[in-house]
């Protein structure tokens, strides 16, 4: 992915899919809020590491949640084949083991961005920050946020921002066209040389009490674009797992094993960031040829009078 499609701009994406199951037998597999199916059911959860760049985007790591009442059960471990390594480990910190991966392996990216699930625990952000990548990561409206007055509320700030604040930019581009809302950033205190923090507030149009925020961190004269560019850029991931599921089989396994599991999400992975390569390649060689089809040698432009 570096050698292919990595970009000094490029964005890693942290969320987690569903894999709806039946039984109790699969590794990790219970009851628990699926946001690929809007409510809880009977599934396991992978949490996903996607990179996204100029130039394409593809998803590159993965581990498997394992909830507590498994981590505690060891004849169930064993019958699943989960090593006795093998620990308990929240969503957010199975997103900074694979971030850590990505980062040690070389993989340029100066941003992250993950919704409120990583946003709002402290250690994720802590990390980002000692590493001096940039973040957007969204939080809930009663996140605690620091203020030169004290703590505040996201949803608090934004009820008193003033009307100038707020900006109508487009975040990327959806399947019906520009992604349009209303933004306002804010700046907030922070201890870090030469890098900012910020909240940023998303307001539908259609609907003005439809609000997200987002707790930012970068270098400092980060452009309010660029928060924004990075804010849309978390859809990103979820096309990656709407082709990884429709072209490689990201969700088409029978396997229970843990390490099974492991062994089938890494070749769909690799499937999926072939396809991604091959594709930018093709757009690239398309737009060449284009381009040098669209210019003529000087020869044929010389060859008659052009009005002018």
């Amino acid at each position: 992915m570096s050698e292919h499609l990595g970009h000094d701009d490029g964005v890693l994406i942290v969320d987690e899919t569903g894999f709806l199951k039946k039984g109790i037998k699969s590794a990790g597999v219970q009851r628990q809020y699926s946001g690929t199916a809007g409510r809880t059911e009977n599934c396991q959860l992978g949490v996903f590491l996607a990179y996204a760049s100029p130039h394409a985007r593809t998803l590159i790591d993965r581990e498997l949640y394992l909830p507590r009442g498994w981590c505690d059960d060891p004849a169930r471990r064993t019958e699943a084949g989960i090593a006795a390594s093998v620990g308990f480990a929240t969503k957010p910190a199975l997103g900074l083991r694979m971030l850590e991966r990505a980062i040690a392996a070389g993989l340029p990216a100066r941003w992250v961005t993950a919704d409120e699930a990583y946003g709002q625990d402290s250690k994720f952000r802590t990390w980002l920050q000692q590493q001096r990548i940039g973040y957007v990561l969204a939080v809930p409206r009663n996140q605690r946020v620091p203020t030169t007055a004290g703590n505040s509320r996201p949803d608090v700030l934004a009820a008193n921002a003033p009307v100038l604040a707020w900006k109508r930019r487009s975040c990327g581009d959806g399947a019906k066209g520009p992604r349009l809302y209303d933004w306002a950033v804010a700046s907030l205190p922070g201890t870090d040389d030469g890098c900012g923090h910020w909240l940023l507030i998303r307001r539908s149009i259609t609907d003005p009490k439809d609000l997200a925020y987002y707790l930012c961190f970068g270098p400092a004269g980060t452009l309010d674009e660029d928060l924004i560019r990075v804010a849309g850029t978390r859809w990103a991931i979820e096309e990656c797992f709407q082709t990884a599921k429709t072209e490689v089989g990201l969700d088409h396994y029978q396997v229970r094993r843990y390490d099974a599991w492991y062994r089938h999400i890494t070749l769909v992975l690799w499937a999926h960031s072939y396809l991604a390569v091959t594709t930018a390649q093709t757009k690239r060689e398309t737009r060449n040829l284009i381009m040098n089809s669209s210019c003529p040698s000087a020869s044929a432009r010389s060859a008659v009078s052009w009005h002018t």
